[in-house]
């Protein structure tokens, strides 16, 4: 006779106890193990998170973080998504109190910085996710194509080549260049 084990179900705050935390985001209480990215996808990640940061910075933007933790879906209390780069506008953070932990506020923009062991229907589905939680912007950056999607809560999306120019739209507004400098040289 075969027996089922029960399925253990995690909640954000077991997560930030665990030591490799850092590894994982959750759905519906399970540990998903986040894709390690290539060093192309690590280069676009970092000149994203400078430009961002320094925008963030120059113009009291917001706040710009890397791989931080959001649990902003409401129906789904356990669970925790990663985007590779995002910004929370100014006013947006309960009392304007950087949070300890995860921040429960949807961030304005999610990017997804596409690496090699990503699969599609996931990527699609954290964009979907982002965008049911409140993000105004996703970002999917694939270094390979050397392309941009931009995802609107309208259903809208705008792929980018790398001759063309990434802005800010009106969650940034004053966020502007040139898609080519986020890629290493060819």
């Amino acid at each position: 006779m075969a027996t089922l084990s029960a399925r253990t179900i995690h909640s954000p705050s077991d997560l930030l106890a665990m030591p490799d935390e850092k590894n994982y985001e959750l759905t519906d209480g399970e540990l998903v193990e986040k894709q390690p990215m290539g060093m192309e996808a690590c280069l676009v990640q970092g000149e994203l998170a400078r430009l961002l940061g320094n925008h963030c910075i120059e113009h009291r933007a917001g706040r710009m973080v890397v791989e931080s933790g959001f649990t902003c879906f409401p129906e789904d209390p356990n669970k925790m998504r990663r985007p590779d780069v995002a910004v929370i506008c100014p006013g947006r953070l309960p009392g304007d109190v950087i949070p300890k932990g995860y921040a429960s506020v949807a961030p304005d923009l999610a990017v997804e910085v596409v690496s090699p062991g990503d699969l599609l229907y996931e990527v699609e589905r954290k964009v979907r996710e982002y965008l049911q939680a409140g993000v105004r912007r996703v970002w999917v950056v694939n270094p390979d194509t050397r392309t941009v999607r931009i995802h609107r809560p309208d259903g809208t999306i705008q792929e980018l080549r790398e001759d063309g120019e990434l802005t800010g739209e009106e969650v940034l507004p004053k966020l502007r260049f040139p898609v080519r400098g986020i890629f290493p040289p060819n």
